[in-house]
């Protein structure tokens, strides 16, 4: 596929999150999108006849959250591809940038791949690294992968016919979790033991800006309140606006020992 014809290839994207945005607006400037769905569907027949009038060239799947049945895999005229934002087949599922971050990861990467019906289990079209920086948070690197990864997606297209797949060594494929509000609760108790300063930090960026992590403790004469823990020292205490660790020390001396403990150690 040459560059000058890029415009004749229909595209229909499939992308839940605003973090997708890169891809999306780089696709339509150089393909034709023609149709852009943004939220979870019920595949039946009527749908999936809709999709398939549009006759298009290819999906391009990107944080979607669904995993697209064969039948509907099988409409486009080339292939369904997918940007997953680890290096595959390390960290399949929903969220391969969090643990990432959680397990310390200095590099993770995206990948781009030929879907099938399985959860991101198709063969490999390209793939690249990139750096975790000690400051990075979900949101930063979600960022970071999905623009970096547009112009790499936009080659793979225009010489879709040229790229070589490589299937994934699916015996050392490993799974990531799907987040609740709960895995970002942290236990006071635990904050002075063994690692615990340097896993809270990784959980406080691999959380933002969801679940978060939080406690539930006192602030003032018994009164308890949900306080969260944000990247660069930030703290906030429910119904009010973020603050560095200091200013939460000054303003609340009332509050439980052992929070202010730790943030008088990190501050």
């Amino acid at each position: 596929m040459k560059q000058s014809n890029n415009k004749t290839i229909s595209i229909i994207f499939f992308g839940t999150s605003d973090f997708v945005n890169p891809v999306l607006n780089k696709l339509k400037e150089n393909f034709d999108v023609v149709k852009v769905i943004n939220s979870p569907q019920q595949w039946n027949n009527k749908t999936i006849e809709q999709l398939s009038n549009l006759n298009p060239d290819l999906f391009v799947v990107v944080s979607y959250g669904q995993i697209l049945p064969k039948k509907l895999l099988d409409i486009p005229k080339l292939a369904a591809i997918n940007i997953h934002p680890s290096l595959l087949p390390k960290y399949r599922g929903s969220t391969p940038v969090q643990t990432a971050i959680l397990n310390g990861d200095k590099t993770t990467g995206v990948t781009i791949i030929k879907l099938d019906e399985h959860m991101d289990h198709g063969p490999i079209i390209e793939q690249f690294e990139e750096p975790i920086l000690p400051t990075d948070t979900f949101e930063s690197l979600i960022q970071r992968l999905f623009e970096k990864s547009a112009d790499a997606l936009v080659h793979v297209i225009m010489h879709y016919n040229e790229n070589k797949l490589k299937p994934q060594n699916h015996s050392k494929a490993t799974f990531t979790k799907l987040l609740k509000r709960d895995d970002g609760y942290i236990n006071l108790s635990l904050l002075e033991i063994g690692n615990w300063k340097l896993e809270i930090d990784r959980k406080i960026r691999a959380y933002y800006p969801w679940p978060g992590v939080w406690v539930k403790t006192i602030v003032s004469e018994k009164n308890e309140k949900i306080i969260k823990f944000l990247p660069n020292k930030k703290i906030q205490v429910e119904g009010k606006k973020e603050m560095s660790y200091k200013d939460f020390l000054n303003g609340y001396p009332d509050a439980d020992s052992q929070l202010r403990l730790f943030l008088e150690k990190n501050v």
